[in-house]
């Protein structure tokens, strides 16, 4: 099992599509991986150093119109640490870290209206998030049959998906009803599968 940190795989796979700067890791991972898998400058940069200190990637300075930057490459050992990873047999992390569902799952001491609010903000997050992912879609329309294309469906399939559940979520409470869509009892409606 490898050792690469989980900021290292990040970095690692974006220096495999090509060379860049600590500043653009972090700017292609807030607009693609951030969801399932972050990282911030205060992970990305002391990593890059770490990896270039062992060999897995080189930098160079490249300044641009008088602003520092420093570019940063995989080396051979990179790429072929980057393809162990890829390949390794193992178990793979699942961690969500959601505060908006975590909200929820202490709101039982809200107010009706006060719930409301907080299941109606969940839903216009996955909602933005959604648009987001749809736009990406259309900027991005050459991804046809790469495995990037199909992260991006699963990202959308799961944006609907949570849209949906928030906003069945709020019918219910909005009618007075329980927030749970299916008694505890075997045979209740669960809430709609994505698509």
């Amino acid at each position: 099992m490898s050792n690469l940190s989980p900021t290292a795989r990040v970095i690692l796979g974006f220096l495999h599509l090509g060379e860049e700067t600590g500043y653009d890791i972090k700017q292609v991972t807030d607009r693609s991986t951030r969801y399932f898998w972050g990282a911030s400058y205060g992970q990305i940069y002391p990593e890059l150093r770490r990896l270039e200190e062992t060999g897995l990637v080189r930098s160079r300075d490249e300044p641009r119109g008088g602003v520092r930057r420093r570019v940063y490459e995989l080396t051979e050992a990179g790429e072929r640490t980057f393809d162990e990873w890829l390949r390794e047999d193992g178990p793979d992390r699942f961690e969500l870290r959601d505060e908006g569902l975590l909200r929820l799952f202490f709101a039982d001491q809200l107010e009706p209206d006060g719930l409301l609010a907080l299941i109606r903000r969940r839903r216009a997050w996955f909602e933005r998030s959604l648009a987001e992912f749809r736009e990406l879609e259309e900027h991005f329309g050459g991804l046809g049959d790469t495995t990037y294309g199909a992260v991006l469906d699963y990202a959308i399939d799961w944006m609907e998906w949570n849209a949906r559940w928030f906003a069945a979520l709020e019918r219910r409470i909005s009618r007075g009803e329980t927030p749970r869509s299916r008694p505890s009892q075997p045979g209740g409606t669960a809430a709609p599968p994505p698509r």
